[in-house]
């Protein structure tokens, strides 16, 4: 296996922790009614699903889908451009979602006003199924990889 291939193998794994982790943050928050206010509890849960959320989303945008230009000899670019070329090689479904879950990432990692907070947390709620709805065409892509004499 050359070390592109090792690489991909690794970030693989990397990446259905991250899942792992994420959907489990997902389905406890999921069931919190926001309108009500937060407990600190609550506020704590979903803190650590808009971590995990900018975790699975880096590691897709910034490692996995860059792994799969450096394998497939496809130029670096922009991170636009990775998406887009996600998009048209079946990786991902909708180029348009992950521009938006970068955005969305970008906000967590920038926001600090409480007000803006809870939009973050409504936005991540509806983002993250299509984040981990992803996996599914990521790992078919990957088997490509990880056939003998590909």
């Amino acid at each position: 296996m050359i070390p592109a291939e090792e690489n991909l193998k690794q970030l693989l794994k990397d990446l259905e922790r991250a899942q792992d982790a994420l959907g489990y943050s997902y389905e406890k928050c999921r069931k919190i009614q926001m309108s009500d206010g937060l407990s600190y509890d609550e506020m704590e849960s979903f803190e650590a699903l808009t971590s995990r959320f900018a975790r699975l989303s880096d590691i897709i945008t910034q490692k996995v889908i860059r792994a799969f230009d450096i394998l497939d000899l496809d130029d670096d670019g922009t991170v636009r451009d990775r998406i887009n070329r996600a998009e048209k090689k079946g990786i991902i479904e909708r180029a348009d979602d992950f521009i938006d879950i970068r955005i969305l990432r970008n906000e967590i990692a920038h926001e600090y006003k409480t007000e803006a907070i809870y939009s973050i947390f409504s936005k991540v709620l509806e983002l993250t199924p299509i984040l981990i709805k992803s996996m599914d065409s990521i790992m078919i892509y990957a088997k490509k990889y990880q056939e003998p004499n590909h």
